[in-house]
């Protein structure tokens, strides 16, 4: 027979997981509202940059400017920019952006290109030192709403390596925001800069809200309007100059999105494993419940009869 006790101090524990589980929810939720917000607030700038940018090329050819960031030469060595988390309890968010990184790895490997790991974040710094692989680079215990000074660090880190010939080419393996139940790890070319990105394409914000007491995310489209410089606006100095000032700019702002969509991504699934796990909990009380019951009607059922039987005996 169940013993009563142990039923009981087991329900009581699940039921406190549960509220532990239901408030990491909340403050994730409430923690992707204030990544919404920093999205937001740096749109001008971005909008700005890139409205820049646009001018410039419009001016001179990207192609023709002798500049070391658009700079391309023959890659022998290839710098991977991870963004992974520091914490864990977020599903797969972690361990899908590492294998994601080690695939491309292999890739390079087969390609006969070198590479060196740049690494944002504990879980993945903790993964590849384990396994001794040429970590250049790790930054941790980042806030978890980034900032522009922590993109900053992490774009001269960068720069570093790139302009002293330690990596011919830097990419970003980092998961991108989808949604709060979906996101997927993607590779992107950071370093050299490619004059055809630099063309802002259509963009979106992402909006947490909430309908029928569930968090939902909206993605809004935002198309920036980029309109050429005036033809008759007098430049102080060389266009290329600025263009050179302009870059790393550019880069930080490339930087900064990316570990803000991560952030995203790593808060919308630890509301989903937290959720899941409060709803995992729910129904673990209710069978503990069910079992708890059973138990105590046996009891009951069993000291009826002990009670009968003794009655049966003295009469």
């Amino acid at each position: 027979m169940p013993n009563l006790k142990s039923i009981r101090d087991r329900i009581k524990s699940v039921k406190n997981t549960r509220k532990i589980t239901e408030a990491m929810r909340l403050v994730a939720a409430a923690k992707v509202r204030r990544a919404q917000e920093q999205v937001t607030a740096t749109r001008p700038f971005a909008d700005r940059l890139a409205q820049v940018l646009y001018g410039l090329q419009t001016r001179l050819r990207f192609e023709d400017a002798d500049l070391p960031l658009l700079k391309q030469r023959e890659v022998e060595t290839v710098g991977l920019l991870i963004i992974s988390g520091d914490r864990g309890l977020c599903g797969g968010y972690n361990i899908n952006v590492i294998k994601r990184a080690e695939l491309r790895a292999r890739e390079l490997e087969k390609e006969g290109i070198n590479y060196k790991y740049v690494i944002v974040g504990r879980k993945a710094n903790q993964h590849f030192k384990r396994r001794n692989a040429p970590i250049s680079a790790s930054f941790t215990e980042l806030e978890q709403i980034p900032t522009a000074e922590e993109a900053s660090s992490i774009a001269d880190e960068l720069l570093s390596l790139f302009l002293s010939n330690s990596v011919d080419r830097v990419e970003l393996v980092y998961t991108k925001f989808v949604s709060l139940i979906s996101s997927r790890p993607v590779v992107q070319t950071l370093l050299p800069l490619d004059p055809q990105g630099l063309e802002a394409a259509d963009d979106e914000i992402f909006r947490l809200t909430s309908r029928g007491g569930q968090f939902q995310v909206e993605r809004e489209r935002v198309e920036s309007p980029l309109q050429n410089l005036p033809q008759d606006m007098i430049f102080e100095q060389d266009p290329v100059q600025i263009l050179d000032a302009l870059l790393p700019l550019y880069l930080n702002n490339q930087i900064l999105r990316a570990l803000q969509e991560a952030a995203a991504s790593e808060l919308a699934a630890r509301m989903t494993a937290m959720n899941n796990a409060s709803d995992n909990a729910s129904e673990l009380v209710k069978t503990l419940t069910l079992s708890y019951n059973k138990a105590r009607q046996a009891a009951i059922t069993q000291e009826i009869l002990e009670v009968v039987g003794g009655a049966e005996a003295l009469g």
